[in-house]
């Protein structure tokens, strides 16, 4: 028998294993899917040569997040990183561009420039420190409280009703609206806010890479060294039962709540098991692949060198979109998130050839087929794009919520974006991610600090289960330590 079982693949999944291996503990992975990866996967989706990322593709926190820091996953593979983080189209050719350089940045935001400093600066300057704080649980005291002070400040103020009070021109909340929008979270929210000021602030501390290869490249690099370390994993391997798995010392599950209480079922107490039954899934995400015969014409000439983009226009008219969602309706204008990787990637498309991710946010559970929706909205800031389109592909949330168990109702944050759900995730606990089963720890997403391709779950959750189950330490995690 194993020293640790762990199911589910994905990276938070993997970053526990790794961590366990790296003890000197064996280790044994199971995986539902045909390959590893969760939202880490790359495939060619439609046309031999064309490589498409499933679920996420651009990776501020894969040189951001503690653990990949401390895994020094940009030793291990080739992360591309445009000068050009992200950008936010408007109407008439205009655009708000955020380059990795802050003062670039705030020199093209014309009278809201300064005033876009002063917000971001201090983060900029202090991103450890912030990171150390959004990629823990919020139950805690903060190691660098000043750090954290600034951005609960900051929070405050872009999360509530006067939010625009720094600005008087466009561009500047335009940027701000569309990395907040990530959070698929009503606007103005203190979650949103939240979300939208990290990533920001990494768009100018580090970047926004690109994994050469697509987002599998992650998962192979975690896998790799997992393997390295006398792990193994176990593909085609669906766990839908504890009982199913080897009787380990300790049992990491990359799983949401409605999978613990799928796979537990009465063994778990009823406090506990009413707090999962009564936790709160977000809204859901229509993706849309394409394949295009030329790059993105954008209007916006600059936008051509953005590896990310945030399509809704204003910031009133991306709320107006996020909003809608939030009530339940599927927007005729929806915000749309972007990521062009063959611009940066060659290998993602023959020559000739570009692929083009996207994704909208819909109500949970939506079986709506967003393409054209989606497809207007970049005509809108690219005219000539249908032109372009030699095929496109679409999973609907509720496509979503099939390939990925985790996805409850398309939902790939698993678990609502909001302020009572980031404390509560998925109970109030000094320690959530150690469930009332002795040995048995949750390690998904729906754990803090959230969503996002971090390790961080993973990472949290292998912490305890060493301490707790084998009076261990977290070991060293770097290439040098392997």
């Amino acid at each position: 028998m194993p020293d640790v079982s762990v199911v589910g693949a994905g990276p938070n999944g993997l970053a526990a294993a790794a961590v366990m291996a790296r003890a000197g503990l064996s280790v044994e992975l199971f995986e539902a899917g045909k390959t590893i990866g969760g939202g880490t996967r790359t495939s060619e989706l439609m046309q031999p040569g064309h490589f498409h990322d499933i679920c996420s593709a651009v990776h501020p926190m894969a040189v951001a997040s503690p653990f990949f820091k401390a895994f020094e996953l940009s030793r291990r593979i080739n992360l591309i990183t445009p000068d050009l983080s992200y950008g936010s189209p408007l109407d008439g050719g205009r655009a708000a561009l955020a380059y990795r350089s802050l003062d670039r940045t705030a020199a093209g935001l014309g009278h809201d420039g300064a005033a876009y400093r002063r917000l971001m600066a201090p983060l900029v300057d202090r991103i450890d420190a912030v990171m150390d704080f959004t990629q823990n649980q919020l139950l805690r005291i903060p190691r660098n409280p000043i750090a954290a002070g600034i951005f609960g400040l900051r929070t405050l103020e872009q999360g509530s009703g006067v939010w625009n009070a720094r600005f008087k021109e466009e561009s500047a909340p335009a940027l701000l609206a569309g990395v907040a929008a990530h959070a698929i979270s009503h606007q103005p929210s203190l979650a949103a806010s939240g979300a939208g000021l990290m990533l920001g602030a990494l768009g100018h501390a580090g970047g926004w890479p690109i994994p050469e290869g697509g987002s599998a490249a992650i998962a192979a690099a975690m896998a790799e060294d997992l393997v390295a370390h006398g792990g193994v994993i176990h593909t085609d391997a669906p766990i839908d039962r504890l009982e199913d798995l080897p009787a380990a010392r300790a049992t990491l599950l990359n799983v949401a709540p409605q999978g613990l209480l799928n796979m537990a079922g009465n063994a778990l107490p009823g406090r506990y098991r009413g707090a999962l039954e009564s936790f709160r899934y977000g809204n859901g995400s229509c993706k849309v692949d394409f394949i295009l015969s030329g790059p993105v014409p954008w209007a916006a000439k600059e936008l051509a060198d953005a590896g990310t983009l945030h399509l809704g226009g204003t910031r009133a008219e991306v709320a107006r979109s996020e909003n809608e969602v939030n009530a339940g309706k599927h927007p005729e204008r929806p915000y749309v998130l972007v990521a062009q990787q063959s611009r940066f990637d060659s290998g993602r498309a023959p020559a000739g050839h570009h692929t083009l991710w996207a994704y909208c946010h819909v109500p949970t559970g939506s079986t709506r087929d967003m393409t054209e929706a989606v497809t207007a909205q970049v005509e809108r800031f690219a005219p000539g794009f249908r032109d372009l389109v030699v095929e496109s592909t679409a999973i609907t949330a509720a496509g979503l919520a099939k390939y990925n168990r985790n996805y409850v109702g398309g939902d790939f944050s698993a678990g609502t974006m909001d302020m009572l759900n980031l404390v509560q995730r998925p109970v109030v606990s000094r320690v959530p991610w150690r469930t009332p089963l002795r040995g048995v720890y949750l390690c998904s997403s729906s754990t803090p600090p959230g969503p996002g391709v971090t390790g961080m779950p993973g990472y949290h959750a292998a912490k305890y289960a060493l301490q707790d189950m084998f009076g261990l330490s977290v070991p060293a995690l770097g290439l040098a330590a392997a």
